[in-house]
């Protein structure tokens, strides 16, 4: 039988909203949501790692989403996702499981109002390090080099992003029923 599974990805530099946005989309689409953030927590608290961990949490990550995709399940995998190999990475795992992947960068082009998220949100993983300002400011993060579809939450409501993302999800529904490939 088909599976109609798919894999969402949703990367961007941290307080551009992607949990929000994440954990929005998982609930409305009844998908599996994925977070980079929980997976390298649990793999800190377990004594095995410590911060910056490193490709373990990305690398665990690939490894569920597959398992889940394969099962039939939509995962939406969240991380900043900043390098092109990390991104390949979970293209990968669409292809081994035989599913469409739908990349999404979610942006803050207001710097005020992404500099005031990232400076006044509070921690929802007990003991995970948020990054300041500054920190967010020089992150590594390459720039995406294939199409994707890119969000900015500049100046929205988070169910206006939800809105917006699924209005473009939708789009591409209605391509893949035209016929044409790697959408869903």
């Amino acid at each position: 039988m088909p599976s109609n599974a798919v894999l969402v990805v949703i990367g961007g530099l941290p307080g551009t909203g992607k949990t929000t946005l994440s954990r929005l989309l998982a609930a409305r689409i009844r998908a599996v949501h994925l977070r980079v953030d929980t997976i390298e927590q649990a793999l800190v608290r377990s004594g095995l790692a410590r911060h910056p961990v490193g490709p373990a949490g990305y690398v665990v990550g690939y490894a569920l989403a597959e398992e889940h995709l394969r099962q039939g399940l939509t995962v939406i995998a969240e991380s900043v996702n900043p390098l092109a190999v990390t991104r390949d990475s979970w293209r990968d795992v669409g292809v081994r499981a035989g599913v469409p992947v739908v990349e999404v960068e979610v942006i803050c082009s207001d710097p005020a109002e992404h500099r005031h998220r990232v400076t006044s949100r509070s921690v929802d993983i007990p003991g995970l390090p948020l990054p300041d300002w500054q920190q967010v400011r020089r992150r590594d993060y390459e720039p995406w080099n294939r199409e994707h579809i890119v969000l900015d939450t500049a100046g929205d409501e988070p169910e206006e992003s939800l809105n917006s993302l699924l209005h473009q999800l939708d789009r591409l529904r209605l391509l893949a029923r035209d016929g044409l490939p790697g959408t869903w």
